[in-house]
């Protein structure tokens, strides 16, 4: 049903951060689906690395949202000591159909869709430490380390059966003649 119909336009909602209170002058980074990560974070890292500017917003819904969250990570990584909250929510958007051939008598459609959306907020800053989605700042490597350490710690399984060298597991055997399309000869 939907090949006698053709995509006019797609109209999203008002796009209303869920952060009371923001600068009015806050970079916001609106992350998109084929937005490029290194152009983005050039323009992030610069400013945030500069004195004057002391908060920055990131968002992306849909299939941004994975991109989004990357950036972010990339920034925390660059720009130590950053505060987060990081916010859910849901874009409406509509997506207008018109008939590929008007004369057949099919109605414009209207399709609604809600696509989910990550909002976060990074700050030189302290923030509120009671809002829900807030992340202090911290050495993250280190916290790694400490994981792994605990990990090597602990006590070692191995597998069963026979390992690496027995026998000619995994390896390749020699096929018998006349299975690779080859004739044999006679003697």
């Amino acid at each position: 049903m939907m090949e006698n119909y053709k995509k006019v336009r797609v109209e999203e909602g008002p796009s209303e951060t869920p952060f009371a209170a923001l600068p009015p002058d806050i970079i916001e980074m609106k992350v998109k689906d084929g937005s490029k990560i290194r152009n983005l974070m050039g323009f992030a890292i610069g400013k945030m690395e500069s004195k004057n500017v002391r908060q920055i917003l990131f968002s992306g819904s849909g299939k941004a949202l994975s991109k989004t969250i990357t950036c972010v990570e990339i920034l925390k990584r660059r720009v130590k000591d950053l505060h987060q909250i990081t916010k859910i929510c849901y874009r409406q958007t509509e997506e207008i159909w018109e008939a590929i051939v008007p004369e057949v008598g099919l109605d414009p459609l209207t399709v609604k869709r809600n696509s989910p959306t990550i909002c976060v907020l990074l700050s030189k800053d302290p923030l509120d430490t009671t809002e829900p989605g807030y992340q202090a700042p911290g050495d993250y490597d280190s916290m790694w380390i400490q994981d792994l350490k605990m990990e090597s710690k602990g006590p070692k399984r191995t597998k069963s059966g026979p390992g690496r060298g027995a026998g000619a597991v995994g390896r390749k055997q020699p096929r018998p003649p006349g299975e690779r399309g080859e004739t044999l000869k006679k003697v």
